[in-house]
């Protein structure tokens, strides 16, 4: 029996029907379906689903974010037209099976004894003997061996003559009932365990996505589903030492509820980790309360160890904060002046004013605290340090390029300290995150430094100031040298004691041009408008220079102008640490080194978008864990498709169908000539090896 590739043909006279049905069950439909299902699968991994549109945006353009949003892109497993495919394959796959089962089973039951002698002589594995066995005495020999052997055995007598009919290797053309059915059974676990049933509900129920905000015990009965759900997939947040019960479905449009029969209280989140500082356990003990009993029954959750209770199974899927309490202290960086202290809980949000008197307000919400930072510290000055939490590119394509038995670059990991995360949203409603660093770090530039990051939008990634840290680990320093860097009494006192030490009194027209030349630098890199700058800091200079110094020497000016500013900013660092009762710069390496970074980190601050810093101070921690609960009694149905999807295609790859037919007719001088044949649906070099062994064993010829 060959399988077609032509659908189920009805008899009717509606030709439509026919044509209809005949494409639906056909093997090129079902086969056009799954070429559709993986392409949209590979979109789905792909592109990143269920994000907020926003990040659509930002990341493609209003026009393909709109498009993707529209064919549903963005939620490709429970978009309809998904659904509708899984639907029809799923429809294709069982008329397949429905037509050709019955050929199958038939195919099963009859080993074709009736084939004409002659038409072993046309089998490209036939052989031909003289036997001493009269034909039936030498059919029931061979009969009993091929039984023996593992072979389905039928004799039929013709006349004088004997045909000896065998089948081995039944279960390859089970494989193919086994695989079909296996496709059907996964599709429709994965339609009843997806989002069909909720959009049923949502459809035919009245229930509708919530897009507000508030208290969940607010949302109306229209936004919820009932525990009794037969099956859901969300998350749940719960703090340490809260309760929740009602887990979010995320929609395209919005969230919808769902009830849960019990309650989670997380007792303790712990997180353990390895001595290189990464994690290796992230684990819950909870207690889950019962609504209906009242039963408290403790749990232990950990990632790929969840816990099950009324057909629900709680898993570890995140960590996020609780609501931990921050203290943050407000370093002047760009044009603040005072400085102050902040209190606030990750999730709220605290006015600020800008000065005294002032209308224009800032928001400063709290987002994010994280205690633990691992880092690849490794040949840190190497790296772009755009961003410290990124791999670097150059590095990680280093490591899967080149020879095979490349060992993979050293790393050094370490944890670098807390971090705390903000925006600052200004009265117009537009909002810039930052992520600042709790502890300075040693990236290789002589001096640590602190990382104060800041970004446009959720897409962009972060870009870093590095504010070099002082003797006390602190950036008091530097915020001192920005506030003497403003003042021009100050900047005239630096410049002065610089031209003092670095001329000879007895040449004072060398000692002018030179106070002169500083100035007019140091009030450039200040910003300072009235001496002619256009911006400030190093940009200011250069384009300074550009206007006023040919191409071919201006490398040489820039050269002079950085030797003259760095001394003078020098100087303006001693006469800062004076006037706040501090021992002067012992001009050593690290007093040198801080320099260098502080005339860099100064011209980056001019650009710092915000006119103060907010450093963590001190926090009290409050973890919270996210569970993602499911309830899916299609898995069930799932894992028997895998189970024979896996029996099926080993039976269709390594079990070969074999029919074997040998013909024993009277012979002229006593005995009986035999011819046998044997055909397979694959012809290999083992069927080749197994054909000489039936015929030396069932012919006895050499």
């Amino acid at each position: 029996m060959t399988t077609s590739t032509h659908g189920l043909r009805l008899a009717t006279p509606s030709r439509r029907l026919r044509t209809a049905v005949e494409l639906v069950s056909s093997m090129r439909f079902a086969i056009a379906l799954l070429t559709v299902i993986c392409i949209a699968s590979i979109i789905g991994t792909v592109l990143k689903q269920g994000e907020p549109a926003a990040n659509y945006v930002n990341q493609f353009g209003p026009f393909w974010a709109q498009l993707f949003l529209a064919i549903k892109l963005n939620a490709v497993y429970s978009a309809w037209w998904f659904l509708l495919i899984l639907a029809f394959l799923v429809t294709s796959t069982s008329l397949c099976i429905a037509r050709n089962t019955p050929k199958i089973i038939a195919d099963l039951r009859t080993t074709k004894e009736n084939v004409r002698a002659q038409s072993l002589k046309a089998m490209h594995h036939r052989a031909q003997a003289v036997l001493a066995d009269l034909p039936e005495a030498g059919a029931r020999r061979i009969g009993e061996a091929l039984a023996k052997g593992g072979w389905k055995v039928k004799l039929q007598q013709r006349g004088d003559g004997w045909m000896v009919a065998a089948r081995a290797g039944a279960a390859n053309k089970v494989g193919y009932i086994a695989a079909h059915s296996a496709i059907v059974l996964v599709c429709l676990g994965g339609l009843f365990d997806g989002d069909l049933v909720v959009r049923a509900q949502m459809l035919l129920g009245g229930k509708t996505p919530y897009t507000g905000g508030g208290m969940i015990a607010d949302v109306q009965a229209k936004h919820r589903l009932p525990a009794m759900n037969p099956t859901f997939r969300g998350n749940l947040l719960v703090a340490e030492g809260t309760q929740a019960g009602t887990a979010i479905l995320t929609q395209s449009d919005g969230i919808l509820l769902q009830d849960l029969p019990f309650t989670i209280e997380l007792k303790k989140f712990i997180v353990e980790y390895y001595s290189t500082g990464m994690p290796k356990l992230f684990a819950s003990d909870i207690v889950i309360h019962d609504r209906e009993t009242g039963e408290a029954v403790p749990a232990r959750v950990e990632v790929n160890h969840p816990a099950r209770w009324r057909g629900v199974e709680i898993y570890q899927s995140s960590f996020d904060d609780g609501g931990s309490r921050v203290k943050l202290a407000a370093l002047p960086i760009n044009g603040a002046s005072n400085r102050f202290d902040v209190e606030g809980v990750i999730g709220s949000s605290t006015q600020l004013a800008r000065g005294k008197g002032s209308a224009d307000q800032l928001t400063l919400e709290f987002t994010g605290l994280r205690v633990i930072n691992v880092e690849n510290m490794a040949e840190a000055s190497s790296r772009s340090g755009a961003d410290p939490r990124k791999v670097d590119m150059r590095e990680s394509l280093g490591e899967h390029l080149g020879a095979a038995n490349k060992t993979k670059t050293k790393k050094e990991l370490r944890n670098v300290g807390p971090s705390v995360s903000y925006k600052l949203r200004d009265s117009a409603g537009q909002a810039r995150e930052f992520n600042n660093y709790m502890l300075p770090m040693d990236l290789g530039d002589g001096v640590p430094v602190f990382l104060l990051g800041v970004r446009e939008s959720p897409a962009d990634p972060f870009r870093y100031l590095r504010v070099p840290a002082d003797e006390k680990s602190s950036m008091d320093g530097f915020v001192r040298l920005k506030a003497a860097l403003a003042d021009r009494a100050l900047r005239a006192e630096a410049v002065r004691r610089y031209v003092a030490k670095a001329t000879d009194p007895k040449r004072p027209e060398v000692g002018a041009q030179l106070a002169a030349s500083a100035g007019q630098a140091f009030a450039l890199y200040a910003g300072d408008a009235q001496a002619g700058a256009k911006g400030a800091g190093l940009a200011a200079l250069s384009t300074y220079l550009e206007e006023r110094v040919p191409e071919a020497e201006r490398g040489r000016a820039f050269e002079v102008v950085i030797r003259i500013l760095g001394g003078s900013l020098y100087e303006l660092a001693q006469l800062s640490r004076e006037r706040a009762g501090l021992p002067p710069l012992d001009g050593g390496d690290r007093a040198q080194a801080w320099m260098t970074q502080s005339l860099v980190a100064l011209s980056d601050a001019f650009v710092y978008p915000a006119p103060m810093a907010f450093q963590l101070a001190d926090f009290t921690q409050v973890q919270a864990s996210v569970f993602q609960v499911t309830r899916s009694p299609g898995k069930n149905v799932v894992y028997l498709g895998c189970a024979l999807l896996i029996l099926g295609v080993f039976a269709m790859l390594y079990v070969r169908e074999r029919r074997l037919w040998v013909w024993l007719a009277p012979a002229a001088a006593g005995g009986s000539d035999a011819l046998m044949g044997l055909s397979c649906n694959r012809e290999t070099l083992d069927v080749d090896r197994e054909f000489q062994r039936l015929r030396d064993q069932l012919l006895h010829s050499p």
